[in-house]
């Protein structure tokens, strides 16, 4: 930005240094013509002063400006980065969601019933009701099937399904079957009493026809521990259930007294189900769990095998095709976490505590 000379006497003072050495030489004193001299060098070199400072304060703004232009680039490529990313996302869930295109063909439908059921895991009731009813009405599918790998869980879901396959089996001739993979047990089994036909491999796991309910008795560990427990009801057998507090004898007879009613129910339901297919054996409603060759004995299924063997005797040209509702990836996370926090935290679960389920 300096415009200044490299000869420029007035920056190197070469104007002096000559005057002054001319004085020596000559021998005659200017001391106003000097002070003059040097008061005009002193004011020049303040001036340049100034002008380099100006000049580099105006380059720190311009790397400033640029280093901002920077950032806020990079800042908008992110957010437009994120939003086609989830923009990609949303089109590929809305392109691989099962049931959007169905197979123009001859298939069988089918409904997966993977894990625990209950009303807040994959495997609720109306989930798999929707998935049915799909797999139903649908022109193209040769039978309905339930693809169960299960050890059952709540029992007001397992009666819900069970009630929505034996409404369809009664209304109509399209085939439900249900096909068994490693586990189907307790309420896994309850909705699958409800299908003409079980089928199972040979090693898969059958039946848990049996009622559970687990709990602590606690009351001695704080009583250990000096621990007071401060619980207010209204009703004498409001808190019977809770750990720590002691069960008194007719109050556990009434809960047993559940227990066998919904027992019970779950036996009516096997009953209707398989009808005189079952053998007379009452271990059958014991809660013992079978392998696929003890249950075919027993009656609890029809044969053995497995989908893709189903697929081959059902079809020509073997096709499944999955009815199961898909489900939104957020919400399953968030379901996950709220679920893990709640039991971690120790808080009551809206799902009951007796389960057609595996201990």
């Amino acid at each position: 930005m300096s415009d200044t000379p490299k000869d420029d006497p007035w920056t190197q003072g070469e104007m002096s240094s000559s005057s002054g050495s001319g004085q020596a030489e000559s021998g005659v004193g200017s001391g106003p013509a000097e002070s003059a001299d040097s008061a005009e060098v002193l004011r020049e070199r303040q001036r340049l002063a100034q002008i380099e400072s100006m000049d580099r304060w105006i380059q720190s703004v311009l790397v400033e400006q640029r280093r901002g232009r920077r950032w806020k680039l990079f800042f908008r490529f992110a957010w437009l980065a994120l939003l086609l990313g989830v923009a990609a996302l949303v089109g590929y869930a809305l392109l691989m969601a099962p049931g959007e295109e169905r197979v123009q063909a001859r298939h069988l439908g089918v409904v997966k019933v993977d894990g625990v059921i209950d009303s807040e895991s994959p495997a609720n009731a109306e989930r798999l009701i929707e998935g049915i009813e799909a797999a139903w009405e649908s022109p193209d599918s040769a039978a309905v099937v339930l693809h169960i790998n299960s050890p059952g869980g709540s029992p007001v879901q397992s009666q819900r399904v069970y009630n929505a396959v034996m409404a369809l089996r009664e209304s109509g001739d399209k085939p439900i079957v249900a096909v068994v993979e490693d586990l189907g047990a307790s309420g896994a089994y309850y909705m699958a009493a409800a299908a003409d036909e079980i089928v199972a491999a040979p090693s898969s796991l059958v039946g848990s026809i049996g009622v559970i309910y687990a709990g602590f008795g606690l009351e001695g560990a704080i009583d250990d521990l000096g621990v007071e427990r401060r619980i207010f009801t209204a009703g004498d057998n409001k808190a019977f259930l809770d750990p720590f507090s002691e069960m008194r004898p007719e109050q556990q007879a009434f809960w047993q007294e559940v227990l066998d009613t919904t027992h019970q129910q779950f036996i009516d339901a096997v009953k209707a189900g398989r009808g005189d297919r079952l053998a007379d054996d009452p271990r059958i409603f014991s809660g013992l769990i079978w392998t696929g060759e003890q249950a075919l004995e027993l009656g609890l299924v029809d044969r053995l095998g497995t989908l893709d063997e189903e697929a081959r005797k059902w079809l020509d040209e073997p096709r499944v095709e999955d009815y199961t509702p898909s489900q939104d990836a957020f919400d399953r996370l968030a379901r996950r976490f709220g679920l893990g926090v709640a039991q971690w935290m120790g808080l009551p679960q809206a799902s009951s505590p007796v389960r057609y389920q595996l201990p």
